[in-house]
């Protein structure tokens, strides 16, 4: 679950010792910040709601070739995986295959067929997806830890402790899903559309799982397809 700045308390005490003076003499302006701020949980809480931010929105960037227009979007179609482009990237396979499933489904929902087989001729959409871990991993967190700020003047002595209190659990590492695809003509190789989305979602969560992620991809990836020619850009 999403780790809220509201689990984080904050217990502020402040202890007086005077020195010739009574006890209820107060730290006078000037003493530097009075009790001190203590542990930043403004700046805490800012980081944190910056990273949820960034969770489920996706990023996608679409080409479609000046002439493509009236191949686009009917006759047999096909998806395979893409070709590396290093020899030390090898894709997983479990995984390709559930964004072959999605990419499949956003086909023929475009208008594709995509239940036969035609080698020599239709269409082929080369896949690739890959993720990257943008954030790392949060280092465990100390349940309680504070800081704590002393100061004397001629009104008497100041004692003072931020304690913050932390019992959530560390956030895990924000990963970025990339699907690419493009789409050639298979009897001549020429690339007719191409598109690239990419969403940010937390390590581990359930909610953003792998089929889950997939259609959220796909579905950015093909709505409204063919779209314009030329290059598109969109956010969601």
């Amino acid at each position: 679950m999403p780790r809220h700045p509201a689990a984080s308390h904050l217990l502020a005490c402040a202890l007086m010792a005077g020195l010739g003076v009574p006890l209820a003499a107060q730290p006078a302006p000037g003493w530097g910040g009075g009790w001190g701020a203590g542990p930043d949980l403004h700046r805490m809480a800012g980081r944190h709601a910056s990273a949820e931010a960034r969770i489920g929105r996706i990023e996608v960037s679409l080409f479609r070739a000046d002439d493509a227009g009236a191949e686009l979007g009917h006759g047999v179609v096909e998806v395979v995986a893409a070709p590396s482009s290093t020899d030390s990237f090898v894709p997983d396979e479990r995984r390709l295959k559930t964004y072959e499933a999605a990419v499949v489904d956003q086909l023929a929902k475009a208008g594709y067929d995509v239940a036969t087989s035609d080698p020599a001729g239709g269409q082929v959409v080369e896949l690739r997806f890959s993720t990257d871990e943008v954030q790392p991993a949060e280092p465990p967190h100390k349940p309680v830890s504070g800081e704590m700020t002393m100061g004397v003047s001629n009104r008497g002595s100041m004692m003072g402790m931020a304690v913050l209190v932390d019992l959530t659990k560390p956030d895990k590492a924000l990963i970025s899903t990339r699907l690419e695809a493009r789409v050639r003509d298979r009897a001549s190789g020429k690339v007719l559309w191409e598109g690239r989305a990419q969403i940010v979602t937390r390590d581990g969560d359930e909610r953003w799982g792998d089929q889950q992620v997939a259609a959220r991809l796909a579905q950015a990836l093909f709505d409204g397809f063919p779209g314009r020619t030329g290059e598109e850009s969109q956010r969601r």
